[in-house]
């Protein structure tokens, strides 16, 4: 059995099998199974993520937009969550946002958000919306950090998301009169804020000013009524 294992020979081999070839070649043998954007499930519960997306919902619904959260649509690696999915009746234009409190891999956020917008249509038509155009955009917890992932990933950034919160505010506050952006957007957010001009422009865009936050940390500690740092 050993020796099909090494020529790559398939074989049937049970678990208990496993184990013991495992045992005498002084390893450990582990079953593991993942289901893919499960993850992200798991990290849309945290309380800093809820908070922004719930603060993202109530300005859009100022603004006159029709909004869902946490929209769950299907794909052929498992089902995901579209963040906040938002519907002018004006205008049709349809809004896909994905929340991001922190970066660890850009790329993958960039092909989450354009399989969500792939996606949007359909799963707007379960919220009984007609829409014939649609506009994505990232917008990411404003933090020391995630200044510094963005600086990072600088070039990757300013190819896959053209549009920055100079174009995606106006169009956000008058959707049937502002042009949408050109290409995807991305913004920063502060879910303490309460400035008009809710979307904020990222040091990319020569931001001069620090972010509000140091990192994800903080804004924990302020929810939980900790000091902040000074």
């Amino acid at each position: 059995m050993i020796s099909r294992f090494e020529r790559g020979v398939p074989c049937s081999v049970d678990l208990t099998r496993v184990d013991r070839i495992g045992s005498a070649l002084g390893g450990r043998v582990g079953l593991s199974f993942e289901a893919p954007f499960l993850a992200d499930r798991v990290m849309q519960r945290d309380r800093v993520h809820a908070r922004c997306v719930a603060y993202i919902a109530a300005r859009l619904r100022a603004d006159g937009w029709l909004v869902a959260t946490e929209v769950e649509i299907e794909g052929g690696g498992g089902p995901g969550w579209i963040d906040v999915l938002a519907f002018d009746p004006g205008s049709g234009w349809l809004l896909v946002i994905e929340m991001k409190t922190e970066i660890h891999d850009f790329g993958r956020v960039q092909r989450t958000l354009a399989w969500y917008e792939r996606r949007a249509v359909a799963a707007a038509r379960t919220q009984g919306w007609r829409s014939w155009r649609t506009h994505a955009a990232l917008l990411l917890l404003s933090t020391d950090a995630v200044d510094r992932a963005l600086a990072i990933n600088r070039a990757l950034a300013g190819e896959a998301f053209p549009g920055r919160a100079r174009h995606l505010a106006p169009f956000v506050a008058s959707p049937g009169v502002a042009p949408a952006p050109a290409g995807r957007s991305l913004a920063v957010i502060d879910p303490f804020s309460r400035r008009r001009l809710w979307l904020r422009p990222t040091r990319l865009d020569g931001r001069r000013t620090m972010a509000p936050h140091a990192d994800y940390a903080a804004v924990v500690r302020r929810l939980e009524g900790r000091r902040a740092r000074p």
